[in-house]
């Protein structure tokens, strides 16, 4: 049932790119990655896109302000932001304006599908 759920991941950094695909692949969902938001922004995939998965800090556009471009333009795709330095405030700011889970690098399986499936509307979070 999953597998009808495309999953973009967008991470600069392509080692860790590459293993949030694979896990997210693990669980069950198709996915497609880039290395920028710009080069996500322009993809065929945007408009097929049923949740978000961008790391925080990326050069030119970082995954929050990919999200807010997202909602600013009117097509809003629930988004999970990751990152390797958990910061308190950007967590809360991040929450505040939307974005469906803030999750801290090495993502722990069980935490991304609790957000994946609240993303898709399958299931409630237990990050609200």
């Amino acid at each position: 049932m999953s597998k009808k759920f495309m999953i973009s991941i967008v991470d600069d950094d392509e080692p860790a790119r590459e293993a949030v695909s694979g896990l997210v692949r693990s669980l069950g969902f198709v996915t497609t990655v880039f290395g920028s938001a710009a080069d996500f922004l322009k993809a065929a995939q945007l408009s097929r896109t049923a949740c978000l998965i961008a790391d925080i800090q990326m050069p030119r556009m970082t995954g929050l302000e990919l999200y807010e471009y997202l909602v600013a333009s009117g097509t809003p795709i629930p988004t999970i932001l990751i990152t390797s330095c958990a910061n308190e405030t950007a967590q809360a700011r991040a929450l505040k304006l939307g974005i469906q889970c803030y999750l801290t690098k090495p993502l722990n399986p069980e935490d991304l599908l609790v957000c994946i499936h609240a993303s898709i509307g399958d299931g409630p979070s237990r990050f609200d």
